[in-house]
């Protein structure tokens, strides 16, 4: 009889243990399963948006983040969206790889009633929740701007394109041949993609180099392919010859803004990632509050008067 006493004692201590465990592991279990599918992370400005998005999601314990890298591959993206789609996250966050080939993937996702942020680059469609981004085009038409200031209205430029099927690209774009319109004098000489990578940046700037005896400034649609036209100008001994202009303006070693500081740019505009906006308004969504369909992130310029005052935090 003690024995058997003992046993059922026994038993009933682990039932209540087991179930005080699995209490805990309910009450710690994500209420909301949100994907982020991100078009790469070789970028130091993604890397820092992908940071943002982590940091700001491991805040709220009832959120549990997925995220997929599709190494700028428009096939790769389109398949992590599918994965997506078929665990069922509660929301999706994505930044396209390109617009045309992302678009119709995400169309899938938010007519299937998964609500999706769109982030920096948009899509060919209003199927979205909401999209968060700076204005490119008032970004690229305020560089074309200082553009034609520092060449008093005339020279000869080498503008190194982001992915030109990304939207951020076109917009950059189209915003800097708007900002030197009125300047008939200011010729673009060479344009190439460099796919937003220091490195394409760096090679396409040799190219140029080679065929240009004269270059008076290079637009890199990003800090780093400016920095690697910089870069290669200054391995021929011709990067005095020159202004370089960037957008991004990431604080920290390598960034835009040290770069003005350094003097290897001349001006860099600060291109915020939206990363935790997005996550702070991801939740807004899932606990069923109204967001605005459009988020415009602001911009501003830093040249080599503020830029110190920008990277301590003064400004």
């Amino acid at each position: 009889m003690k024995r058997s006493s003992l046993q059922v004692i026994a038993i009933a201590v682990l039932a209540i243990l087991f179930s005080s465990c699995g209490k805990k592991n309910n009450a710690a279990a994500p209420k909301y399963i949100i994907g982020f599918s991100q078009c790469n992370s070789a970028e130091p400005w993604r890397e820092a948006m992908n940071k943002q998005i982590e940091s700001e999601a491991a805040k709220h314990p009832e959120i549990k983040l997925l995220v997929s890298d599709a190494q700028q591959s428009n096939a790769r993206q389109v398949s992590d969206v599918e994965n997506f789609i078929v665990r069922g996250v509660n929301l999706l966050m994505i930044s396209p790889n390109e617009a045309k080939p992302l678009t119709g993937v995400v169309e899938k996702a938010y007519d299937a009633g998964i609500p999706v942020i769109v982030i920096d680059r948009k899509i060919l469609s209003d199927k979205y929740t909401c999209f968060i981004g700076a204005n490119n085009e008032l970004i690229g038409k305020e560089a074309g701007e200082y553009a034609a200031k520092l060449l008093h209205g005339k020279g000869r430029v080498v503008e190194i394109w982001g992915l030109k099927g990304s939207t951020p690209a076109i917009e950059r774009h189209d915003g800097f041949m708007e900002g030197i319109k009125n300047y008939p004098g200011i010729k673009i000489i060479y344009s190439q993609d460099g796919a937003w990578l220091r490195e394409k940046g760096r090679s396409i700037m040799e190219n140029a180099l080679q065929r240009f005896d004269k270059i008076d400034l290079v637009f890199g649609q990003n800090d780093p392919m400016a920095i690697g036209a910089y870069l290669a100008a200054k391995d021929v001994g011709r990067a005095k010859d020159m202004y370089f202009i960037g957008i991004d303006g990431l604080p920290g070693p390598g960034g835009g803004i040290q770069a003005v500081i350094d003097g290897k740019l001349n001006a860099t505009f600060i291109y915020p990632t939206g990363g935790k906006i997005a996550v702070q308004t991801a939740l807004k969504i899932l606990k069923g509050e109204k967001v605005p369909k459009d988020i415009t992130l602001s911009s501003v310029s830093i040249n080599p008067q503020d830029a110190k005052e920008y990277l301590s935090g003064e400004k």
